[in-house]
């Protein structure tokens, strides 16, 4: 079916009205201001996120690490139990890496990296004394990769993996004690 040709006098009347009707501005100029809107406040909401989940992350390591103060027979596995229980709320325990490593008094402390040669995180060792020797020093220290959702956004706090693509964050947290 043909459409009816306007003529010119027709088409500048309705281009006219169009022009000055004001009904749904308001709609449209949200439509234009929406995306930017929503992106800033769901990057604001992720940040919070992150923040919030590193410092659990960090008060879990804090509070199980005092353990070494207290008993007298710690395992890998009624250690991990009790620093489960604390972060199991934000983050699967199961990916949580925890590293707990004795230094005589007096040595070097310098802890590994997380990532292997070949850039895989499992570098995580248990090796505690029990009891821990009088004077030594024990850290641990626990990593997270915290998946990130609003990198396609623009907005990328991605820190692993040498690339800023990977849509993960390492939280770290790390507590030295000395056993008396």
């Amino acid at each position: 079916m043909l459409l009816p040709l306007i003529s010119p006098d027709r088409l500048g009347s309705l281009l006219r009205r169009f022009g000055r009707n004001r009904q749904a501005s308001a709609a449209v100029e949200f439509a234009f201001v929406a995306p930017v809107f929503f992106a800033l406040l769901f990057a604001v909401i992720e940040t919070a996120m992150v923040f919030f989940a590193g410092q659990v992350l960090e008060t879990a390591v804090q509070d199980s690490s005092r353990t070494f103060y207290t008993s007298t027979a710690i395992t890998q596995a009624n250690y991990t139990t009790g620093f489960c229980s604390r972060v199991n709320l934000l983050m699967d325990c199961n990916k949580v890496c925890i590293d707990v490593r004795t230094y005589a008094q007096g040595a070097t402390i310098a802890p590994p990296n997380p990532y292997d040669s070949g850039g895989t995180f499992n570098n995580c060792t248990f090796d505690v004394q029990t009891p821990p020797a009088a004077n030594s020093t024990v850290v641990v220290r626990a990593f997270y990769q915290w998946p990130l959702f609003v990198t396609g956004l623009g907005y990328n706090l991605s820190n692993v993996g040498g690339s800023s693509s990977s849509g993960k964050r390492l939280l770290a947290a790390t507590n030295a004690v000395r056993p008396q």
